[in-house]
């Protein structure tokens, strides 16, 4: 079975409007390094702040070399730095969490028109306004298994939801891999987490210019290059042979 996309999911955690800022500078950060790595990325929903950060923010980079860089990005991500909108200069902790999913030649789970349910809503911008007054905007609702999917990226309401049927799909068949594979389902609850400030893999220092990666207990001290799309290092030592 062989992976030709990922589809990526960050979210503001703990920290308010400064987790969203960071969620925010992650995704601009795997942006630039799928630019350089020639990816095609398509957003799929995003959820706006006032100040530009995101709540939400879920995309697709469309190459089988993508989910080999960035599987291991699953998790709570914790950021130490000065926010924006601190005026004293203090340092404040926050997170975001991100969740990989795979998409794979196998092709797409098969669900059933009478298992969802679909509804039409505006496309939204930062602090409620609406960026496009027509209904384009779709959330899709799998009835059996409770979860929730939006995509508002397009004008084209037939895109949004095409968008979210590929979105569950990815998201049914992590859900199958994890009912028979006990490894996966720790991994998959491992990258949920809560969003709190104790549950990390991976810490962001911007004051020592130092990122940490928990689970391998390895720093690298070049975190402004990294902001900037320089994953190469950090990627090719998580998928190292073990």
């Amino acid at each position: 079975m062989k992976v030709r996309a990922v589809i990526i999911e960050i979210r503001a955690g703990t920290g308010g409007e400064e987790a969203a800022l960071f969620a925010r500078d992650l995704f601009r950060s795997y942006s630039r390094y799928a630019q350089k790595n020639n990816w095609p990325l398509e957003i799929f929903d995003q959820n706006l702040t006032d100040l530009g950060g995101y709540r939400r923010i879920v995309f697709r980079l469309a190459d089988e070399s993508a989910w080999e860089s960035l599987q291991h990005e699953g998790g709570t991500h914790r950021v130490q730095r000065i926010p924006e909108t601190e005026k004293a200069g203090r340092i404040q902790t926050s997170t975001v969490t991100v969740a990989a999913y795979p998409q794979t030649d196998r092709g797409p789970v098969a669900i059933k028109p009478s298992e969802i349910k679909v509804d039409s809503l505006k496309a939204s911008g930062p602090g409620g306004q609406h960026v496009n007054k027509r209904e384009t905007a779709v959330r899709v609702t799998h009835q059996p298994t409770g979860i929730v999917v939006t995509c508002q990226s397009s004008r084209s309401q037939q895109r949004n939801r095409e968008l979210a049927l590929e979105l569950l799909s990815a998201k049914l068949t992590q859900a199958a891999e994890e009912r028979h594979q006990e490894k996966t389902r720790k991994i998959k609850k491992a990258q949920i987490g809560s969003g709190e400030r104790a549950e990390k893999i991976r810490t962001y220092h911007f004051p020592q210019n130092r990122i940490t990666d928990h689970r391998v207990k390895k720093s690298w001290h070049n975190l402004e290059d990294v902001m900037q799309g320089e994953w190469d290092k950090i990627f090719k030592y998580l998928n190292r042979p073990q």
